[in-house]
């Protein structure tokens, strides 16, 4: 049998689908200059190839199938399995029809064909609803999947085959910029663990299938093996929160370094969760990049949503160790919580300039089908267009602010975190202390200016 396993690239914007936003997927449509930029660096060093089918793939192979990669292409096959999303739905769905059309079986996995099959039923002769690998070995077998078709979460995930790369990674150039850890040109992503142990409202990550964690020597396997298959391999470990476990983090580490793997990763986890000694564990095994949630500067704020508040000492601490060690850090902000308002969001502004992390990710909350948050703000919920939950529109008729108002905010912040003498010296790794004092120095007028075009905009500036 051959099957063609299909992850699109989207037709406008920037894209991340697979284990993004649990799978939901974002997209960014520049609306500034600031978004333009960042848009083009993500359009490269966030193309990352999908693991969910490499997993699948792995499982095909594994049986003696003929497995093929698209991009959009459709060779012959007897079967398609498509990569699902919410932000780009619409896209999918065609091409699902062209390949009807051609008389290929076509089917859908991923978060979104397991919570909003109604999007994809008229346009697929199956749907797996659930993680992908319990369908896709009764397939593999010989099984006709016909309809919904329900996937049982696997317990136990050192069962399964490694992801099969081979068929999807393509040669393309990889080099490192400064301050930032991931190279311009991505890198292979890896599953340590599934679900998120957490109670966040707002996130998907944890409405599939429960928490569970591979073996640290299952994992150690894996990243032997991608050693063997690419030169000096960049992994991107996709766990919402891979240092959950202090002690298997710590035995992670110690393996990578005991077997002598030549590698570089990133993870992304919550602050809380890890120290000094651990991270410098984790550099010495490769570690060179890390993001983690810090959402809202308001404890009051995040507890409402189910999200327990880092403190700040907390992030201080780790921020700067990695500075010193060379980890670039990327923290993550939420701005729109139903308990926000202009003056919240603003501080919360403020404390990312002043945590000092590499890079910071701004993004308006958004209530997803499935989640805890969906049930609270459905009701309030405006926007029709599936398409638009894609972590950068406003969707949800906000009590304090409008949806004008959110998006500028959103705009505010990221002109704020990036058009700054100081994000400037940080990012040419500016060391000396006087030349430091004087890029923030220059930070004050900088900010000035930055108020008054706000204040031409909106007749308010972005501050406390």
């Amino acid at each position: 049998m051959r099957v063609l396993l299909v992850d699109l690239p989207a037709r406008d914007g920037i894209v991340s689908k697979d284990t993004v936003v649990g799978g939901y997927g974002s997209r960014l449509l520049p609306f500034s200059r600031v978004t333009t930029v960042i848009g083009a660096l993500k359009r490269r060093m966030h193309d990352v190839p999908s693991v969910q089918l490499a997993y699948i793939a792995g499982i095909l192979a594994q049986y003696g199938h003929d497995v093929v990669w698209s991009r959009g292409e459709t060779p012959p096959a007897d079967i398609a399995i498509v990569l699902s999303s919410l932000v780009d739905h619409k896209h999918e769905a065609a091409w699902a029809d062209e390949a009807r059309a051609r008389g290929i079986r076509t089917g859908f996995v991923g978060l979104t064909a397991s919570k909003m099959p109604e999007l994809f039923r008229d346009h697929a002769d199956f749907l797996i609803m659930g993680e992908p690998e319990a369908a896709v070995q009764r397939l593999a077998r010989g099984a006709e999947l016909q309809g919904d078709c329900v996937s049982e979460a696997i317990d136990d995930l050192d069962a399964l085959p490694f992801p099969r790369w081979e068929f999807s990674l393509t040669a393309r150039p990889r080099f490192a910029l400064p301050g930032a850890g991931r190279p311009y040109g991505g890198g292979i992503p890896l599953l340590a663990s599934r679900g998120c142990p957490e109670f966040c409202t707002y996130c998907p990550h944890r409405i599939l299938a429960g928490y569970r964690a591979r073996s640290v020597g299952n994992i150690l396997e894996e990243l032997e093996a991608l050693c063997r298959g690419f030169k000096r391999p960049y992994v991107i470990f996709r766990d919402p929160l891979f240092s959950v476990d202090r002690d298997r983090a710590m035995a992670l580490a110690d393996g990578i370094r005991s077997r002598g793997l030549d590698l570089r990763f990133e993870c992304e986890t919550r602050i809380d969760r890890l120290d000094p000694e651990l991270l410098d564990a984790l550099h010495g095994a490769g570690l060179r990049a890390m993001s983690f949630g810090v959402e809202s500067v308001s404890g009051d704020i995040l507890k409402k949503v189910g999200r327990r508040p880092t403190p700040e000492a907390q992030h201080r601490l780790i921020i700067n160790h990695c500075r010193q060690k060379g980890i670039a850090t990327a923290a993550f902000y939420v701005l729109g919580f139903p308990h926000d308002d202009w003056a919240s969001i603003a501080a919360t502004i403020d404390y990312s300039i002043d945590l000092g992390s590499s890079a910071a990710q701004f993004k308006l909350l958004t209530p997803y089908p499935g989640t805890p948050l969906w049930k609270q703000l459905g009701p309030k919920v405006f926007e029709k267009d599936w398409q638009k939950f894609d972590g950068f529109t406003p969707t949800f008729e906000h009590p304090s602010l409008s949806a004008r108002e959110l998006k500028f905010l959103l705009g505010a912040a990221y002109t704020r975190f990036y058009m700054r003498p100081s994000w400037l010296a940080d990012w040419g790794r500016v060391c000396t202390p006087a030349a430091r004092q004087a890029f923030h120095r220059m930070d004050v007028p900088v900010a000035r200016r930055h108020a008054r075009e706000e204040l031409s905009l909106m007749r308010r500036a972005v501050t406390c």
